[in-house]
């Protein structure tokens, strides 16, 4: 697998999930698509959407239902890409998003930037304690608020991979993955407190991530742009941004 391939493989799923070609994303010119279910699409999605507007940093693919296709085509007419598309993704754009969104009933509500490993940075790392590699069966038992980000009580079923960090037989670290597409598997990771600042976050992304590799899958990573700690992990770890999503759906919506 190559850099390119891993790439290639992400556009492939963006493509998928936001009903366009992969070749949208890199296209000089914005893209609307109307959203649909589809099976192949990341699991935890809930199609068709309200919009969801994606960027790998140029033009915008922006999907989204056909009650609010008006909608998503005056906001991405607000932000032409020779002026900066990304700032659809900040403020005042933001606000724009939501001014625009709110007769209809929508607003936002998600916004992350994902990351994907960079081969050339992506190396093992030495952990200052145990590591072991867990299946389902062994963390079946973990599905509580302390490994909430590494584990999903929601979709259980498609947390399949995990490594652990342990102290004298204690759990103090754990990086899991769940299948949420036929070729991407996304990590996420929780270390206690006392443990944090001292490589063991970085340590365990980087051996999931091979582990995923190894495995013919590519592994992914979602953060928060605000949230810098998971950030800084991701970066650590080998991994690059690569594609930034701003999701907005109903009021009163969860997830």
């Amino acid at each position: 697998m190559t850099n390119e391939e891993i790439l290639k493989t992400a556009l492939a799923q963006s493509a998928i999930d936001c009903a366009c070609d992969p070749g949208d994303f890199l296209k000089p010119v914005h893209t609307l698509t109307v959203s649909r279910p589809n099976r192949l699409a990341r699991r935890y999605l809930v199609l068709p959407h309200v919009c969801n507007f994606v960027t790998y940093g140029g033009a915008v693919v922006a999907t989204a239902g056909e009650a609010y296709l008006d909608a998503a085509e005056r906001c991405l007419a607000l932000f032409p890409p020779e002026a900066g598309a990304y700032r659809l993704f900040e403020t005042p754009g933001l606000h724009d998003v939501e001014r625009i969104f709110a007769p209809m009933g929508g607003t936002i509500r998600h916004m992350a930037e994902y990351f994907l490993p960079d081969l050339d940075l992506l190396k093992p790392r030495k952990c200052p304690f145990e590591t072991k590699i867990l299946t389902s069966k062994d963390f079946s038992t973990l599905y509580t608020p302390t490994w909430s980000n590494a584990l999903c009580e929601q979709r259980r079923e498609l947390d399949i991979l995990a490594v652990g960090a342990y102290e004298n037989g204690v759990l103090v670290g754990l990086a899991g993955c769940s299948t949420d597409c036929e070729s991407m598997w996304q990590i996420g990771i929780d270390v206690l407190p006392p443990y944090r600042r001292h490589g063991v976050a970085a340590s365990l992304v980087t051996a999931l991530a091979l582990e995923v590799m190894a495995r013919g899958k590519v592994p992914f990573y979602c953060a928060a742009w605000s949230n810098l700690p998971s950030v800084r992990t991701a970066l650590r770890s080998g991994f690059k941004p690569a594609w930034a999503e701003l999701t907005v759906k109903k009021k009163g919506e969860s997830l």
